[in-house]
């Protein structure tokens, strides 16, 4: 199997050549429990190299599925954000409850060297996260579902849950989980463990991308110029669809 894998790896792409070994993992693992083979010939087979596009923008339409697709609320408000803010995925992560500044639509992160960043959002953010936060006055703004295990830092469990922060690996492979289908419209159901989803930062790419379009990239810029606080606020304030419609 090890040297077919090798062949097929000379004939075609790396996303086929790791599909085949994990539809064979499936039949391999059923006949296990049927008592039919001991041990799984795939073992030693690695899976190629496919690095992700994290390049490419999503189109609006795309962008339109995501926010019709039914997940949880910890999920939406978080990908809301992710797209309305074009932060990256490790700093919103990073915010606290008691940083946020909801009046503002805006909340406080620490960077690098102590320095503060903001993170701005529009309405559809400013709408889940009265719910998502309920009545927590303070702890990590997105939590995992348990509790967290021993030995977690301090800053990261929410003192009032005793729940961790949600990691970026684990945000990550919940986006890429539920946009399997999203990403590949003409799969079927039945093969959604042998696709890949998108990943977070496409919705950072994208907003960035949309702005451009639009003839305007502040947002882009903001690690480099350095505009104002209030200034991106008012930038991403007047591209809010919500303001659009008032309008």
């Amino acid at each position: 199997m090890a040297e077919l894998a090798a062949a097929r790896a000379d004939e075609t792409d790396a996303d086929t050549v790791n599909r085949e070994p994990s539809i064979a993992r499936k039949a391999i693992g059923w006949w296990q429990r049927q008592g039919w083979i001991e041990c799984d010939p795939t073992i030693g087979i690695e899976r190629r190299p496919a690095p992700p596009d994290r390049t490419k923008a999503l189109a609006e339409n795309q962008i339109a599925a995501l926010w019709r697709h039914d997940v949880a609320l910890r999920e939406k408000t978080q990908w809301t954000m992710l797209y309305e803010s074009a932060a990256r995925a490790d700093e919103v992560l990073c915010l606290n409850v008691e940083d946020l500044y909801p009046q503002d639509k805006r909340g406080r992160i620490t960077a690098q060297g102590g320095a503060t960043e903001w993170v701005h959002w529009q309405s559809g953010t400013a709408q889940l996260l009265p719910r998502l936060i309920a009545r927590r006055t303070r702890g990590p703004l997105f939590l995992t579902d348990r509790k967290a295990p021993a030995g977690t830092p301090t800053l990261d469990v929410c003192p009032e849950t005793g729940r961790a922060r949600l990691s970026y690996r684990r945000a990550e492979e919940i986006f890429e989980e539920n946009t399997r289908l999203l990403a590949n419209p003409l799969a079927s159901p039945d093969d959604i463990e042998d696709l890949e989803g998108w990943t977070l930062h496409r919705l950072r790419r994208s907003a960035l991308t949309h702005d451009a379009e639009d003839g305007t990239s502040v947002r882009s810029l903001e690690r480099y110029a350095r505009p104002g606080v209030d200034s991106v606020a008012r930038h991403v304030a007047e591209r809010d669809p919500a303001a659009r419609r008032r309008r």
